[in-house]
């Protein structure tokens, strides 16, 4: 990509809290950004780093903190679902990074290329950054070699990741005939938003009732069961008669052409549209600088700082994490990033971090204007995080809906703003 003359002076001003914006890997040699005083790289501007990013900046503003985001947008995946059926648009989800440049974060918009622990430093285009400390926080990755017939995911929709494949997944739904079958595929856990894509059954069936009540939905889920509020989503269900629930149906194969999937039993279900969610792992970043665990997916940490337990002075928050009794959602990998900002801030003080667990609160859209929620409390006990207490609303409700809305417009405000 060329470099423009805008692009150009801003690479030049970067140095000064100026973020990079696009198509600058050419003026990123060397020791492209010197490191003076006190830094933190943060690889990831989702849920977790951006938070992280902002709170080391308030924590301690002494901090010089790089953030590295190839999208020079946020995109919320929270509320994403609610774009497929049409009740929001993709821009109503869509924050600008110039929120935490307003606190001093510098924002690369160019992706990590490796990560070197020994020397601590992070790859960048054909340069580097040196580091005290590095947050990663790179999301998930998509194990498409799992299903055969998937390639490299080129032509597998997933909508997984909020953006151009959520509009994509959108135009399909909406404008399939009237009659068509629409197949979604739910991959074994562990996955991103354990409850999204029983809330994507959901909207989904409620825009086929709606709009084309000749359709019906069928859910191939791996797993032997709803895995997370099970009862709410059944009993929200019993409005949606056009869905076709199929527990322990793993897809093991996908065929474009004759617009099939198979599952492991070897049943054939033939589809018009078609969302399949592949099995996931951490980001890739993680897995090649060697912060996975024993299996190669995702990454063990240190329950009270989240430090990698892999490797020194690296830390892992977010979806991309394992080995806590939390799951993987966007309130959680944001209660991470400003507990790992405070850790950090205190481990560069030299002062011991102080225990702090995280939180979390789910929503899920069960209709155009119901909702229903889980709240989930822990603690640290012998320094691991332990779930003490598990909420769920009773039932579906507009009100619970309402909440859903503030609380979205809050977060993202506290992530970004």
């Amino acid at each position: 990509m060329r470099v423009t003359r805008r692009q150009f002076l801003r690479t030049s001003t970067a140095a000064l809290g100026v973020g990079l914006l696009g198509g600058c890997a050419a003026a990123m040699q060397g020791d492209f950004m010197p490191k003076g005083g006190k830094r933190v790289v943060v690889v990831g501007g989702g849920w977790g780093g951006a938070t992280a990013a902002k709170y080391l900046r308030l924590g301690d503003p002494s901090i010089e903190v790089v953030l590295l985001e190839p999208n020079k947008e946020f995109i919320s995946c929270p509320f994403s679902n609610l774009v497929l059926s049409g009740v929001r648009t993709l821009p109503s989800l869509t924050i600008s990074y110039d929120g935490l440049r307003a606190h001093g974060v510098k924002v690369l918009h160019a992706p990590a290329v490796a990560i070197e622990p020994e020397i601590q430093r992070v790859r960048v285009g054909e340069g580097f950054l040196q580091y005290d400390r590095l947050i990663v926080s790179p999301g998930v990755d998509f194990i498409f070699e799992q299903i055969d017939g998937a390639g490299q995911g080129e032509r597998v929709v997933h909508a997984w990741k909020a953006g151009d494949q959520t509009v994509t997944l959108a135009h399909q739904l909406q404008s399939m005939p009237d009659g068509d079958v629409f197949v979604l595929t739910v991959p074994p856990v562990a996955f991103r938003c354990p409850p999204g894509p029983y809330e994507r059954t959901s909207q989904i069936a409620w825009y086929l009732k709606t709009n084309k009540p000749k359709s019906k939905l069928i859910v191939l889920d791996a797993n032997q069961n709803i895995v997370s509020k099970t009862g709410l989503f059944r009993a929200a269900w019993k409005a949606y008669p056009n869905i076709d629930y199929r527990a322990s149906n793993k897809v093991t194969k996908v065929d474009f052409g004759e617009r099939v999937v198979t599952t492991e039993f070897g049943d054939r279900v033939k589809f018009d549209v078609l969302n399949l969610i592949p099995p996931q792992r951490a980001g890739a970043i993680a897995l090649r600088s060697g912060l996975g665990g024993d299996d190669q997916r995702w990454c063990p940490v240190d329950h009270v700082t989240y430090e990698s337990t892999k490797a020194r002075n690296i830390h892992v928050i977010g979806d991309a994490t394992t080995g806590l009794p939390v799951p993987k959602s966007g309130n959680v990998a944001n209660s991470m990033g400003k507990i790992t900002a405070h850790a950090v801030t205190r481990l560069l003080a030299g002062k011991p971090p102080v225990p702090m667990p995280p939180g979390n609160t789910c929503y899920s859209w069960v209709s155009d204007r119901e909702a229903i929620a889980v709240v989930n409390a822990y603690k640290i006990e012998n320094n691991k995080v332990v779930q003490i207490e598990q909420k769920l609303t009773p039932a579906q409700s507009p009100q619970v809906a309402q909440n859903a809305v503030g609380w979205a417009q809050s977060i993202w405000h506290d992530m970004l703003g």
